[in-house]
């Protein structure tokens, strides 16, 4: 029998219904990572499983016994659900010790010097024991989800649920929490992570569910969903957020905000350094010191620039696609172009594993790695 069954799981309210018939299993000791389009019930489904929102319709079988159950003891069936929230929940009045301690001391009736005990043990599991006397107002966003998590731990919970554990960190404090996640992944413990961080959902899990219009509409190994889905929206939907896109219509663009953006996605992807590198430097060259200003000299206001960024399996390689065919349009010449390519084929930047190729006029792919 699986730890959780799922089955014909509706939630509505008057103006929505973010789940409309969800199935579902988990078994113990997996870890599954929920993806999809934003507004599409990931965390409802979520709140759902442990009861911070009543269901419609359906079953939630864990263990056997139904959470939707009329006599079901919520709290007891809590108890072995932990839940890691996007916005900590930390009480700030509390040192970190304390706000661990809570759970074990209020609901499981553990003594003060057991339950701190215990939580100095689960803050070095975070790498944080030395934070155990400060307050939360005291540590980085990364250090408070992981205490967060430690405090999800304090329970010994049969399931750990993760609501967008990520998405209110800075992208320099994504990968300490991925780290404690993964950590944790390899101990066993069962997870249910609703995350947007695809890199974790491909190297952690050992089923990914993709969700779209309130329905589960693909589950299957990692391989299966990112390499070989079986529906074209879940093609299409890890297509869109494993490439980053920029347009420049005016000549005086953000430069800062693009390469911010550009640095922000390649953390993201968990994109390694090289390649992260060899990507800024392909912008700032190809970009600022070569299509904007043949604009500028052109006259050229909106020189539509298009750059895509693609990354390939792994992390390892990345496309670039550089689209400026208005520029050709508007006159600069298949010489300047040509002479263009040449140069970057001759390593005038770093980081190729293949030639930059020109597949139209005004549309140059480069491969870094």
């Amino acid at each position: 029998m699986s730890l959780i069954e799922v089955k014909h799981l509706r939630k509505e309210y008057p103006n929505i219904t973010p789940l409309k018939d969800v199935n579902a299993y988990v078994d113990r000791g997996e870890v599954i990572s929920i993806i999809g389009p934003s507004g599409t019930g990931k965390s409802t489904f979520l709140r759902c499983l442990n009861r911070l929102e009543t269901p419609t319709s359906g079953q939630i079988l864990v263990d056997g016994q139904d959470m939707c159950a009329p006599d079901v003891n919520l709290d007891l069936m809590r108890r072995k659900m932990g839940m890691v929230f996007q916005s900590f929940n930390l009480f700030d009045h509390l040192l970190v010790a304390e706000n661990i301690m809570l759970g074990p001391t209020r609901l499981l009736g553990m003594g003060k010097q057991e339950a701190y005990e215990l939580s100095l043990k689960l803050l070095k599991q975070v790498g944080l024991k030395d934070k155990a006397l400060n307050y939360p107002r005291e540590l980085s966003g990364g250090q408070k989800q992981r205490v967060a998590i430690a405090r999800g731990l304090a329970m010994s919970p049969d399931i750990l649920l993760f609501d967008e554990p990520t998405s209110a960190l800075d992208p320099t404090m994504v990968s300490e929490v991925l780290s404690v996640m993964k950590n944790l992944a390899e101990r066993g413990l069962t997870m249910l992570v609703v995350t947007h961080e695809m890199r974790f959902a491909r190297d952690a899990s050992t089923r990914v569910f993709y969700m779209d219009r309130g329905e589960l509409w693909e589950a299957g190994p990692p391989e299966q969903i990112f390499e070989h889905p079986l529906r074209q929206e879940t093609y299409d939907f890890i297509f869109r957020v494993r490439s980053w896109k920029w347009e420049i219509h005016d000549v005086d663009f953000d430069y800062h905000a693009m390469m911010a953006s550009l640095e922000g996605f390649c953390l993201r992807q968990f994109l390694a350094r090289r390649v992260t590198n060899a990507c800024q430097v392909v912008v700032e060259e190809v970009v600022s010191q070569y299509l904007v200003p043949i604009a500028q000299e052109r006259g050229i206001v909106d020189p539509n620039v298009e750059l895509t960024l693609s990354i390939g399996e792994g992390g390892e390689r990345a496309s670039l696609k550089l689209d400026f065919r208005t520029l050709v349009n508007a006159g600069m010449t298949m010489e300047d172009v040509k002479t263009r390519a040449d140069a970057l084929s001759k390593g005038l930047l770093f980081g190729f594993t293949e030639e930059p190729e020109m597949i139209e006029p005004g549309v140059l792919v480069c491969t870094v790695g």
